[in-house]
């Protein structure tokens, strides 16, 4: 049974990565839920966290086809209640009275969001949180005019106590010895 995943890959930064990254996704027709890529805690390695649904064999399998690329420095495969993961969600809701106005700011109280900006004529609200939390509050504000959606990708850590710096450092300090 498919379920879903999380792949913490720590790389080099190269470009063409990200494509070989993705085929190896597209070529076991599996579909990226998220892809998010950043910097990670240290210089010139960069972490990608991807989501998708898969069965356990076939994780593996993805987990380690990843590990082969050559600027793969390690990745890590998780299942949800293994990692502590949030996303960003901007909402940009019209305001048509006084009275919307009103019922916006109750709906942002009550899903713990905040205003980011506000104008007469619309507000531009951020949500962090879960899949479940933002899809929540765009619900509740789709009745009031909705004008624009964005959400972000998934970021995550693990719960365990996993510590990559040292195996990141490592391969920092070669990287500059070359």
């Amino acid at each position: 049974m498919k379920e879903k995943f999380t792949l913490s890959i720590y790389t080099e930064n190269t470009v063409g990565l990200t494509s070989r990254i993705t085929n190896i996704f597209s070529r076991r027709k599996t579909n990226i839920e998220s892809l998010t890529t950043s910097a990670s805690e240290l210089e010139h390695v960069h972490k990608f966290t991807v989501v998708f649904f898969e069965t356990e064999e076939g994780a593996e399998k993805i987990m380690k086809q990843v590990e082969r690329q050559i600027d793969v420095i390690k990745a890590f495969s998780y299942r949800d209640q293994e990692i502590i993961h949030q996303e960003i969600a901007l909402y940009k809701v019209a305001f048509e009275s006084l009275s919307q106005e009103e019922e916006v700011e109750k709906i942002v109280r009550r899903h713990h969001a905040r205003i980011l900006s506000a104008t007469p004529e619309y507000v531009v609200i951020e949500k962090t949180g879960h899949e479940w939390e933002t899809h929540e509050l765009y619900e509740d504000l789709k009745p009031i005019g909705l004008m624009q959606f964005a959400r972000s990708g998934r970021v995550s850590i693990s719960k365990e106590r996993q510590d990559v710096s040292p195996l990141l450092q490592e391969f920092s300090e070669f990287q500059e010895s070359l």
